[in-house]
């Protein structure tokens, strides 16, 4: 079976964070007060094969550990978004 999945991939907590940092400070002059605490990450989007859609949600972790994410600066979440 064929499963969509989204993966979203963010600096942990208490790591420098430049590109939220640089917005944050940006908003107020553009009238936005009242956003903060901005953090930047990526977004991926891919289609895995696999027997089950824990199977297909596995997978991708492993290779958020292995390729896609980095587990020493970076959190990943994974969802499965349809079969």
């Amino acid at each position: 079976m064929h499963f969509e999945v989204k993966v979203e991939v963010s600096p942990r907590e208490g790591i420098a964070n430049p590109e939220g940092s640089t917005i944050e400070r940006a908003l107020p002059a553009l009238g936005f007060v009242t956003a903060g605490n901005v953090r930047v990450g990526k977004v991926i989007r891919l289609q895995v094969e696999a027997d089950s859609s824990d199977d297909a949600k596995s997978l991708v972790e492993d290779m958020c550990s292995r390729f896609l994410s980095n587990p020493v600066i970076e959190d990943s979440l994974v969802e499965v978004l349809e079969e």
